[in-house]
């Protein structure tokens, strides 16, 4: 077993339970806000789906645009107007693809995908090589926010995934 192994089988886990947290849900559910300021399916797998050509940056050693600057990024907010999101079926869709496409690409590059040096400047320190960005993206950043899904999901009285 190597630390490839070990990524790629929580990652795995978390995209199938990131599919299924929304599979029952209609576009109007996807932007509902059963409180003030939630995160709400829409928007968070919009976020999460902006980290998808990322991981794959990062497994190259590659420069990428900082997230915090994207339209879903950490400064953005969760917005009730559906034309400002893709379909649920879309981004549910995107999230497996890409995430399964980030998967492949780290399994073909193996441990080198872990050693190439993070050219984020805001994440150097933190976060010097590729495994520790890719450790968190892939396994904690998302975590936490399917997280919130499941939470939203209790709030708008929705059964447990």
């Amino acid at each position: 077993m190597t630390v490839v192994d070990i990524i790629l089988t929580g990652h795995s886990r978390l995209i199938d339970y990131g599919v299924k947290l929304v599979s029952d849900l209609s576009d109007e559910q996807m932007i509902q806000q059963p409180a003030p300021n939630l995160n709400h399916p829409a928007w968070i797998l919009s976020h999460l789906n902006a980290y998808l050509p990322i991981m794959q940056n990062l497994m190259k050693g590659e420069s990428f645009p900082d997230p915090k600057d994207h339209p879903f990024g950490m400064q953005s907010r969760p917005e009730q107007d559906s034309s400002l999101y893709p379909s649920r079926e879309e981004l549910s869709r995107t999230f497996k693809e890409g995430n399964e496409a980030a998967a492949a690409l780290l399994r073909e590059l193996g441990e080198e995908a872990l050693k190439q040096p993070v050219q984020l400047e805001r994440w150097q320190e933190g976060m010097p090589v590729s495994g520790m960005a890719l450790g968190y993206i892939m396994l904690a950043h998302q975590g936490i926010h399917l997280g919130q899904i499941s939470a939203w999901r209790r709030a708008c009285h929705l059964p447990a995934v």
